[in-house]
């Protein structure tokens, strides 16, 4: 009975493993590579078959190239793909300058029912993007506004501020206000200390908020299907509306384009923020 007691003493004092020791865990490896599996496969067979020369696109009939030279000569993909870039681009712009502004008054000033605002500002990452979709849609019914590229902008720019906006606050919340003291005892006015105080701290959470907001505007479809009209198809519009005949080459050659892009631009986000890390300015999201 004694010996039991010591042993169930000693697994009692025994620390408890820390998330780091069970990633060396066999079980908790192995998990881990059945989730990758399950959420990347598709996706890692969708570019495969973009290079199957093979119109069923069933079986793996050999290497080519010659979907993608499709696809690129396919006018109504190509303008969906020119759609796309051109409003990711103007809310990327957009959404990057209202966001900063909004993450730095929301880090900067304190006012009465600031909590509720604050959460009113969050409201396009809480509710679904289908709520918001149907309601840019029933604005712009009630104001009389022709759905095309404009209506997506603005929905886009709706949609990408919030997250700008955390970024940006985020970002903030690690500035030391004694060096805008600081500039202003040396004789620098407001609008000096802001240029060269506060902003080249603002930077690197800017740059993550627009890369974050361009990656958004690129890939939404939901927003995108609810606020389009003729002749304003972007790009997952287009490859939607293809699937519904049939899944061929050229639309996974056309889906592989928009997962490289947006490999690329979550990359470059990953890439500038260890850079930063290093030099001792990281973003905090």
């Amino acid at each position: 009975m004694e010996g039991k007691t010591e042993m169930k003493k000693k697994r009692r004092r025994r620390p408890r493993p820390t998330p780091l020791e069970y990633s060396k865990k066999k079980w908790f490896q192995l998990v881990m590579w059945g989730n990758f599996i399950f959420l990347y496969f598709p996706i890692l067979s969708l570019i495969a078959f973009s290079f199957n020369d093979s119109k069923r696109n069933i079986t793996w009939q050999g290497f080519t190239f010659k979907y993608y030279v499709k696809a690129y000569h396919n006018a109504s993909l190509f303008d969906a793909f020119i759609n796309s870039l051109i409003v990711a681009g103007i809310s990327t712009v957009v959404s990057t300058i209202l966001g900063a502004m909004l993450g730095l008054a929301l880090y900067r000033f304190k006012f009465p029912a600031k909590n509720v605002f604050d959460g009113w500002v969050h409201l396009p990452i809480i509710i679904p993007e289908i709520c918001m979709g149907v309601a840019m849609m029933v604005f712009f019914a009630k104001a009389n506004i022709q759905l095309g590229l404009f209506t997506i902008t603005v929905s886009h720019i709706a949609f990408t501020i919030p997250f700008v906006a955390v970024v940006v606050r985020a970002r903030m919340s690690g500035f030391d206000i004694s060096l805008e003291e600081a500039a202003r005892d040396l004789g620098a006015n407001q609008f000096q200390t802001f240029k060269d105080v506060t902003f080249p701290y603002m930077v690197p959470g800017v740059i993550a908020g627009a890369l974050l907001a361009l990656t958004l505007s690129l890939d939404d479809f939901v927003i995108t299907f609810f606020t389009s009209g003729p002749g304003s198809t972007t790009l997952p519009i287009k490859i939607f509306s293809m699937v519904r005949f049939s899944v061929t080459p050229e639309i996974n050659a056309a889906s592989t384009v928009l997962i490289v892009l947006t490999l690329t631009l979550a990359l470059s986000t990953m890439i500038y923020q260890s850079r930063k890390n290093k030099k001792g300015g990281g973003i905090v999201i």
